[in-house]
């Protein structure tokens, strides 16, 4: 049975790509958010038409969204969610919070810098990591019972 992974999260780096690359092998199965910062901003708009406001245009995007965000989280069995070092990622606490309410295993990625900014993330999560290899080799862990090296 294929493993179903969320990636939530920072959208400015290649974390996503890592841990693909470092799953490779496994039986897994990648979503995530649009990363396309600029279509995940103006899909409201580009769809349902424009607005005077931004934040109405804002709003549009967000809720079409949450949508597939929902979908993704719900249809999960982990969600990974990585919080960059230069970006505040509000919606990326919220997933985790969500994830975590509906029973997924969360795995938090995350600079050690930001341990007291995220300590309730943290102890919401199932596993706190620094860097996307330390994901994947989780992931090889959970599906194969293997340790690295």
């Amino acid at each position: 049975m294929t493993l179903k992974i969320y990636l939530s999260g920072e959208i400015h780096t290649d974390w996503r790509e890592q841990i693909i690359e470092d799953a490779a092998g496994l039986d897994v199965a990648f979503d995530g958010p649009v990363t396309d910062h600029g279509a995940s901003d103006d899909c409201g708009v580009a769809i349902m038409g424009d607005e005077d406001s931004q934040f109405w245009h804002d709003h549009k995007g967000a809720k079409l969204n949450a949508i597939r965000t929902r979908r993704g989280i719900e249809g999960a069995d982990i969600v990974v969610v990585r919080f960059g070092e230069k970006y505040k990622q509000w919606n990326a606490a919220f997933d985790a919070g969500y994830a975590a309410a509906l029973g997924k295993s969360v795995i938090v990625l995350s600079p050690a810098e930001h341990q007291h900014a995220l300590k309730e993330v943290h102890a919401a999560a199932l596993a706190v990591t620094d860097t996307p290899q330390q994901v994947g080799e989780i992931l090889r862990y959970v599906l194969k019972g293997q340790l690295p090296g």
